[in-house]
């Protein structure tokens, strides 16, 4: 039996390190271009299954797999690739941040001096 549930976490291990893949591939292609940042859907992607492999941390046999370790493994390799992803992703969300704000700024400017004009007329 404990053979049995061991495979289990492997698989569901192996699992979550093909989704992990996918979402640190999408994020680390946008990062590189510099042409957008992290968009909402990756953030949250990237999230829950951050949270689903913790929730398996927690249950963790005392007896592990080769098959179960060496997907520990990777996923340890992958939340290490998403740590220094982490400062690029964060100066994009702070640059974009500027640009919206930059953009507000300009928008109040215009309705304030659209309300200036009319009361002149």
């Amino acid at each position: 039996m404990q053979a049995v549930a061991t495979d289990g976490f492997a698989l569901s291990f192996h699992e979550t390190n093909a989704r992990l893949r996918f979402w640190l591939d999408s994020l680390a292609a946008g990062v590189a271009t510099e042409s957008s940042s992290a968009t909402p859907q990756q953030i949250s992607g990237l999230l829950a299954e951050l949270l689903r492999a913790g929730e398996r941390l927690r249950t963790l046999p005392a007896r592990r797999s080769a098959e179960l370790e060496q997907e520990l493994d990777q996923y340890r390799q992958n939340v290490e690739h998403l740590r220094e992803l982490l400062p690029s992703i964060r100066r994009a969300l702070l640059e974009h941040r500027a640009r919206l704000e930059q953009e507000r700024s300009r928008l109040r400017t215009a309705a304030d001096w659209a309300r200036g004009s009319r009361q002149t007329l």
